[in-house]
């Protein structure tokens, strides 16, 4: 049995010693080759911090960064992989939170590192080629990892403008991983194309299933998801048969019709999560491609990605939601309602759980730990830590949990409480209308509906008046060309809410 992930990417290179491990467009490297070179770093590392300590990670998405990885993972500590685009302040308040004495960068970035004067110890990539591989020394350390150390830190934005950092145990990693691996039968045969940026919590799927299974990972270029067909003549010309994207990216390619110019030759396991699939824009791409796999993800960073998934396996018109299914393997979801206590079928309720899945709880920050990760309501008679995600949900009658939104997203407006997720649902299912965004604005007390759609507003309006109460149409209508997206692709709704004046 394995303990740590360090054993499961010896396994692989063992395996599969000159199979394609990384490809970032600029350079492949053989999994004998990213065991190399991770050796390196780790031994870089080694001389100057000890085991289970941070260690930044300020490099853009590339192979390096993923070499970084591995090599702090086989030094025994934990990596946290920092944004190069964010502003200096957030890279200085993330640095502070995790007081690291070590960041790994490259030479263009290290001058990030002078802005806001780092005195600890800076390993430069391009500067360890030269260093000397000890077997010895990383057997030793790789021994010394138990699974319930750390591995990740990810750090989300917290409501009082501190990031919070996420921290992720072995654990945490290797259930997930043993669970998706299974799932999606993902094999070293398999091509998987990266979408999401390191530091945001998707990537983890991809990145595990490249050391756990000896899988081909390719880091598809940023800017060949601003360009739909680009995207796909890439992920041809790189065989990539395996995605996990955020559904803005599909919607995306929906928008454009892409599929009229340029179809997908070996996509067959289409993955999402982040924010609410819809289903006018799946049903586009399970038009074209019927025998796919498409399956709905979903989970905070604080539970290792995700947590529940569902396999689109029926029919759902275009104004139906889309269920999150059910738990993941060795996960428990438990939907307690206002009493705290279990909810009936349909019911209400915020979507908790509990499991090894669940993480560490926040760096460097107990308050916020125990506020979120709780005591299981339903006994006191051992410690059973569950975890509150603030997220809205409610079983069907197949059991099936479907997403409404979050507790800080219902809203009360005219004396009722109203869910903005159902109203974007009614309006993505009116033709012509391909995205939208509903938010509310407290001081004007309106609901505004952002829109791209080449419909108007009023015959909008009058599609969903037989489908919501009064009180629930927008009383404002922005129609917009494009949304906003924030770093990680999602709908920017904060960008949105300053359009709100």
């Amino acid at each position: 049995m394995k303990v740590n992930l360090v054993e499961y990417f010896k396994d692989s290179v063992s395996k599969f010693p000159n199979h394609i491990a990384l490809d970032d467009n600029s350079e492949k490297l053989t999994f004998n080759q990213v065991d190399e070179l991770s050796n390196k770093i780790a031994l870089e590392i080694s001389k100057f911090i000890k085991q289970r300590n941070p260690i930044a990670v300020l490099l853009p998405k590339s192979n390096n960064a993923i070499l970084s990885f591995i090599g702090i993972m086989k030094s025994g500590n934990f990596y946290i992989p920092l944004d190069t685009k964010s502003p200096v302040e957030r890279i200085e308040k993330i640095i502070s939170t995790l007081s690291s004495s070590c960041i790994i960068t490259d030479k263009k970035h290290s001058a990030i590192l002078e802005k806001i004067n780092f005195t600890g110890k800076i390993i430069i990539v391009e500067q360890i080629e030269n260093q000397k591989v000890d077997d010895e020394k990383l057997d030793d350390l790789s021994q010394n990892i138990i699974d319930v150390d750390p591995i990740y830190a990810i750090f989300t934005s917290g409501s009082t403008g501190l990031p919070k950092g996420v921290l992720i145990s072995h654990r945490s990693v290797i259930d997930y991983i043993e669970w998706a691996k299974e799932t999606y039968d993902i094999t070293e045969s398999d091509a998987i194309g990266n979408q999401a940026p390191f530091y945001f919590d998707n990537s983890t799927l991809d990145i595990y299933l490249m050391i756990c299974t000896g899988a081909t990972l390719n880091i598809i270029p940023e800017d060949r998801f601003t360009f739909p067909i680009k995207l796909i003549e890439y992920i041809n010309e790189k065989e990539i048969n395996f995605v996990f994207w955020v559904p803005s990216v599909l919607v995306n390619i929906a928008n454009f019709d892409v599929f009229n110019t340029i179809k997908p030759q070996f996509l067959d396991k289409i993955l999402f999560a982040g924010e609410a699939m819809p289903n006018k824009h799946l049903n586009y791409w399970r038009k074209n491609y019927p025998n796919s796999l498409y399956s709905n993800l979903y989970g905070p960073t604080e539970i290792t990605v995700d947590c529940t998934f569902y396999n689109v396996e029926r029919d759902f018109l275009d104004d139906e939601s889309l269920p999150i299914g059910n738990a993941c393997r060795n996960t428990q979801i438990l939907i307690f309602n206002e009493e705290n206590k279990i909810t009936e079928q349909g019911e209400l309720g915020e979507l908790c759980v509990r499991g090894s899945s669940l993480s560490l709880g926040y760096y460097n920050d107990l308050e916020k730990t125990v506020s979120a990760f709780v005591q299981n309501p339903l006994h006191n008679n051992y410690p059973d830590t569950i975890y509150k995600t603030g997220d809205l949900v409610y079983t069907n009658e197949l059991n099936e949990i479907i997403f409404v939104g979050r507790k800080d997203s219902q809203i009360k407006h005219m004396g009722y409480r109203i869910e903005l997720g159902e109203i974007e649902n009614a309006i993505l299912g009116v033709t012509n209308v391909d995205n939208v965004a509903v938010l509310y604005d407290d001081v004007q007390k309106q609901i505004i509906a952002f829109v791209i759609t080449t419909e108007s507003s009023a015959n909008i309006r009058k599609t969903i008046m037989n489908n919501l109460p009064k009180y629930m149409i927008p009383t404002r209508w922005e129609i917009m060309e494009e949304f906003p997206l924030n770093a990680n692709g999602k709908i920017n709704r904060l960008e949105l809410k300053k359009l709100f004046n």
